[in-house]
């Protein structure tokens, strides 16, 4: 710097010294210093944005990646669309098919649902005068249930039918009878008291099975049922109604049941019908 530029600032100095006050000097010099503290805290701002960006670029080309990858597959199922649509073609078909087949069963299983209901009301007017714990009769799972005690038709361990039962004997059958499309089945049922015997019944599945073809036999012969629509079986012990804790519960469960049902070769027939392909 040449000796006249130095005299010029010397100069101004002094003239700046001597025309500016000491209260004014000092609030330069306050706002010299924020505005320095100012242009610290922006350069932190700076750098701070700078960090930021750079993490959205990072995420932009992320996403940009993931774009490439989901544009790939819809491509790939765009051209395979005319097969997509043949398989769901198809599984409507099939759906509409087993709605259909859907119906029919309906259909059906609410006919014999009042057919069931009927029977059962038939035979309860006809067994009215019968003591509720001798006779029961319900509709259950499709099929039309008589609980008969054993109290009213057997002696202790015996299996021939006493002549005091056949006056219900013969009401039922006359009701078996007029639904002659059903079928019929016998269950025998006894508790778990143990039956040794050196003779017929040796035991509780003999007792039961025995009762169970008794009575069939008395149907058929003395009623008229025909044989064909009768399947006769013992159960033993193992389908108790209740617990065997209990005289009660003991006598709840010696019991022969008579089942009225649907013929099962029409049920078969039913469900051997294939859904229909519209």
């Amino acid at each position: 710097m040449n000796i006249g530029k130095i005299g010029a600032v010397l100069g101004m100095a002094v003239l700046m010294t001597s025309c500016v006050s000491k209260k004014q000097f000092d609030a330069l010099n306050t706002n010299y210093n924020q505005c320095i503290t100012n242009v610290g805290e922006r350069q932190r701002e700076i750098q701070d944005l700078k960090a930021t960006n750079a993490g959205l670029s990072s995420e932009n080309a992320l996403l940009k990646d993931q774009n490439h990858a989901l544009k790939s597959s819809l491509d790939a199922c765009l051209a395979n669309s005319g097969k997509g649509s043949a398989n769901i073609d198809k599984l409507i078909g099939e759906i509409n098919s087993s709605n259909k087949y859907i119906k029919q069963l309906i259909s059906t299983n609410s006919k014999n649902d009042s057919l069931n209901l009927a029977l059962s009301n038939k035979l309860k007017r006809s067994l009215d005068n019968i003591a509720d714990n001798d006779v029961q009769v319900k509709v259950l799972k499709g099929v039309v249930m008589i609980s008969l005690s054993d109290n009213m038709l057997y002696k202790t361990g015996d299996y021939n039918i006493l002549p005091a039962a056949q006056d219900v004997l013969g009401k039922v059958a006359k009701v078996i009878n007029d639904y002659d499309t059903y079928s019929v089945l016998i269950e025998g049922n006894t508790d778990n008291v143990p039956l040794n015997s050196s003779n017929l019944p040796k035991d509780n599945w003999d007792l039961s099975a025995l009762r169970a073809t008794s009575m069939a036999k008395v149907l058929q012969t003395k009623f008229g049922v025909n044989p064909a629509r009768i399947t006769a079986g013992g159960r033993s012990e193992y389908n108790p109604k209740t617990a065997n804790a209990s005289v009660s519960g003991r006598a709840e469960n010696r019991r022969t049941e008579i089942i009225i049902m649907p013929k099962l070769d029409e049920f078969m027939k039913l469900m051997d019908i294939a859904p229909v392909k519209n």
